[in-house]
């Protein structure tokens, strides 16, 4: 063998990139976002699929940790791994791998700062109500239904009421650290025989968008006034008043990041920052 020949050497590792995902699944048969030690998680499912694909430990982070049975339309989450994929044949390696009540919607490479919950300016959850005798079974894992009489204009003015930044203690599941939030925007909608309560918030207590959809359907029941909304806001602890709507009816229908991330991600990809 001539000394001049040259032997091929191990191959070098792909080097690192931060992911972001735009991710959708039926959180029906789900114990959640947040990996459990028992049951299935949507995050356990994907970091599955990914460490399987990256061959070692890979932790997927979420912006929404969604509750059990809560579904999302475009949850985002992110993660860094070195893998020998492109964007387009990553996203088909992982809807193949993934249940189907879970798909990959897109795969963008992110700058390395890039957290998919850290990042995000706010988030956009939508609640379903069905009026209606009888809902169909095509909408049955999606809709909390409520056969019963609502006054919808009592509901429409208490709803926008949660529109500011205060304690929101009356609304969550347990006493937090810091139980302040600030929510910008708190509407509800008729849409045929459906109620559509949309909120957004840079973050939220646990529990505490199903029990503020809770809390209006009293009031829409004549249970509660709208002036008793305050009276919540007053006396900062959860009581029998607020109570916690089912899951089914819920859905993360967005993850705001700001105009300069779709930039910064291409900038990533070219090796520019």
């Amino acid at each position: 063998m001539p000394s001049s020949a040259k032997t091929k050497g191990p191959r070098p590792p792909a080097p690192a990139v931060n992911y972001k995902l735009t991710v959708a699944y039926d959180g029906t048969d789900y114990r959640g976002w947040q990996r459990q030690p028992s049951g299935r998680t949507i995050q356990g499912e994907l970091e599955k699929v990914v460490e399987r694909l990256a061959g070692g430990r890979v932790a997927v982070h979420g912006a929404g940790r969604t509750d059990a049975g809560v579904h999302a339309a475009s949850q985002v989450a992110s993660f860094a791994a070195a893998l020998r994929l492109d964007d387009e044949a990553l996203q088909r390696a992982l809807n193949a791998l993934l249940p189907r009540t879970i798909r990959v919607l897109s795969v963008e490479r992110a700058t390395p700062g890039f957290h998919a919950r850290k990042s995000a300016r706010s988030k956009v959850y939508r609640y379903r109500i069905a009026l209606g005798r009888l809902v169909s079974p095509f909408d049955l894992r999606f809709v909390h239904h409520h056969p019963r009489p609502l006054n919808v204009a009592r509901m429409r003015r208490a709803a926008r009421l949660f529109v500011r930044e205060a304690d929101f203690s009356a609304f969550a599941s347990n006493r937090e650290r810091n139980p302040v939030r600030r929510v910008i925007r708190s509407e509800l909608r008729r849409t045929g025989t459906e109620l559509v309560y949309t909120i957004e918030a840079a973050g939220f207590l646990r529990y505490m968008v199903r029990t503020i959809v809770g809390t209006l359907i009293e009031v829409g029941r004549g249970k509660l006034g709208v002036d008793d909304v305050e009276r919540l806001f007053r006396e900062p602890r959860r009581t029998l008043s607020s109570p916690t709507a089912p899951a089914q009816g819920l859905c993360l229908i967005r993850v705001d990041y700001g105009p300069n991330l779709k930039s910064m991600a291409r900038a990533s990809s070219r090796g520019l920052v």
